[in-house]
C-alpha cells in the first residue's frame, strides 16, 4: 500500500489561482499521453506517486484523454481507489469537455447537455463525487456563451466542480465569459492554454494580458513546446523521438535549421544559468509571476523530477530575457 513521503510539501512552491484562495503547485502532471489502455499500470502508479512524493498535488484530465477516449480517467479512478484515496481532501483533480467524445450531436463543443453529461461520465470513471476544476475545453463558436458559462455555473452550484475554469479561450472571449460567471456567481479561478518560449500566442491574442488584468490564473500545457525545449534536438531529429513515432502534434517540418540554432543557443543560455534546457523552458513561464502553475506530461518518474527543479530558478536577467526573446 502506498504511504506518501512526509516531506512532500517541503519540496514545491505554491501559488495562489488569480485571487482564488486555491494554490496549485508550480509544476503539475497532466494525464494527457501514457495514462491509456496499452500503458504499463505500474508505472503509471510510479509517475503519480514520484509526483504527490514530490508535492505536485494537481492531476489533470480531460474526457478523451488516453488515447482511448476515457482511458486515462478510468486508469486514474483505479489507482486512486486502490492507492491515492486516502489523500482525496490532499489533491486537486481537474477534467474538462469540450472536444469529440462520443458520436452524434450531444457529445462535442459547449452546449449544456454536452458539458454536464460528460462531467458526469467523468466522475463515474473515476470514482469521484466531484472534480476541484471543470473545464470547457474550447471555445465553440455555435452555442451561445451564456449557455456554455450558464452550464459551468450550474455544475459548480450542483456540487460537482468546485470551481470553473476555461482551456484554449482567448483574450476577448475569456474576458466576456468571464463577466458572465462572475455575474452568475460562479468561482472562474483559471485558463489553461499552450504556453511556451516557442509559442506566444496567449501573448497575441490577449489572454495573458486579461487573465493578470482579471486576476485569473493560467496553467500553461506544453510548455516544452512538444520536446522541442529539451536537449534531445541539439543534433538533428532522433530515430526514436515523438516525431518519428507520432507526428499528429509535431512534424519534422517544424524542425528546421532556424528552429535548431535557437534551441542550441537557448541551450547554451541555461547551461550558463546551470540548468538544462528543460528547467529553464519551465522556468521562464513561471518567472513573471502570471502564471500559476506548468502543466508537464511525463512517461517515467524521472523526468518528473528533473522538471520539478525548476522552480529553484525562476528569477531571470534583462539580459537573459533578451536572449530567449531573440530566438522565439
Amino acid at each position: 500500500m502506498y504511504n506518501a513521503d512526509k516531506s512532500r510539501y517541503e519540496k514545491m512552491k505554491y501559488f495562489h489561482c488569480g485571487r482564488s484562495g486555491l494554490k496549485l503547485p508550480g509544476i503539475s502532471l497532466g494525464l494527457w499521453h501514457n495514462f491509456g489502455c496499452r500503458e504499463d499500470p505500474e508505472n503509471m502508479k510510479a509517475l503519480l506517486f514520484t509526483a504527490f512524493d514530490a508535492g505536485i498535488t494537481h492531476f489533470d484530465l480531460a474526457n478523451n484523454y488516453g488515447p482511448e477516449y476515457g482511458d486515462a480517467e478510468r486508469n486514474f479512478g483505479k489507482i486512486l481507489k486502490e492507492e491515492l484515496g486516502t489523500y482525496r481532501d490532499e489533491l486537486i483533480i481537474t477534467t474538462k469537455a469540450g472536444y469529440d467524445m462520443w458520436p452524434g450531436p450531444y457529445g462535442n463543443w459547449g452546449s449544456r447537455k454536452y458539458l454536464i453529461a460528460s462531467l458526469d461520465q467523468s466522475l463515474k470513471r473515476m470514482g469521484l463525487d466531484y472534480v476541484d476544476i471543470f473545464y470547457h475545453h474550447r471555445m465553440d463558436p455555435e452555442t451561445p456563451l451564456e449557455e456554455t458559462m450558464g452550464a459551468l455555473d450550474q455544475i459548480v452550484k450542483s456540487g460537482k466542480a468546485l470551481y470553473a475554469g476555461l482551456s484554449n479561450y482567448d483574450g476577448p472571449t475569456m474576458e466576456k465569459a468571464s463577466r458572465i460567471l462572475d455575474r452568475l456567481g460562479c468561482p472562474f479561478i483559471i485558463n489553461q492554454n499552450r504556453y511556451s518560449i516557442f509559442d506566444r500566442t496567449i501573448e497575441k491574442n490577449g489572454l495573458k494580458e486579461k487573465a493578470a488584468e482579471l486576476d485569473k490564473g493560467i496553467i500553461a500545457f506544453s510548455p516544452l513546446a512538444q520536446g522541442l525545449l529539451t536537449d534531445r534536438y541539439l543534433n538533428g531529429i532522433p530515430e526514436d523521438s515523438r516525431i518519428r513515432r507520432d507526428g499528429r502534434f509535431l512534424k519534422e517540418s517544424s524542425v528546421t535549421e532556424e528552429r535548431l540554432k535557437a534551441i542550441r543557443t537557448l541551450n547554451d543560455l541555461a547551461a550558463s544559468r546551470g540548468q538544462s534546457l528543460a528547467e529553464m523552458a519551465l522556468s521562464w513561464i513561471l518567472h513573471d509571476g502570471v502564471v500559476t502553475s506548468v502543466l508537464i506530461g511525463a512517461s517515467r518518474p524521472s523526468q518528473i523530477l528533473d522538471n520539478v527543479k525548476a522552480l529553484d530558478k525562476l528569477d531571470f536577467s534583462d539580459e537573459e530575457l533578451s536572449v530567449i526573446d531573440s530566438v522565439r
